[in-house]
């Protein structure tokens, strides 16, 4: 959930780096968000002919620039400009560099910002660290 939360409050951040696993929690939340709208649309009869409906296209196009603006700072991560999202309009080749590029391990500090695995990833952008465990519920 840390994950999809960043990438919503980075709507439309194009700067910066995010992490494989931001972008790919991001990914899996589209297309659960996705089977959800059109399940909805099913229900309430608002499918359009052959494809699909008010609801899921409200929703497309709800995450459409946060999943532009994390695809762009996944490429940041790995020491690439955000241009090179356009290779994605190259049927098939284009699809799988892309997806090549996005399951690559993060660079060291680039001109983009510092890594976000790095010691520093709690104050530079990173996830936070996880809260300590609760022992004990009634104390």
């Amino acid at each position: 959930m840390t994950a999809v939360r960043t990438c919503l409050s980075k709507y439309v951040d194009f700067s910066g780096r995010a992490r494989r696993s931001e972008y790919w929690y991001f990914v899996l939340f589209n297309i659960l968000v996705n089977i959800v709208a059109t399940i909805l649309d099913n229900i309430l009869g608002t499918d359009f002919e052959g494809s699909g409906g008010i609801v899921s296209t409200v929703a497309s196009l709800a995450l459409f620039l946060p999943g532009l603006a994390v695809g762009i700072r996944r490429l940041h991560d790995i020491d690439k400009s955000g241009w090179w999202i356009l290779i994605g309009l190259i049927p098939i080749i284009g699809w799988i560099l892309l997806i090549v590029w996005y399951c690559t391990d993060s660079k060291p500090d680039n001109q983009y910002g510092p890594n976000p695995k790095g010691a520093s990833a709690g104050v530079a952008g990173g996830y936070p660290p996880p809260p300590p465990p609760a022992y004990g519920s009634g104390q």
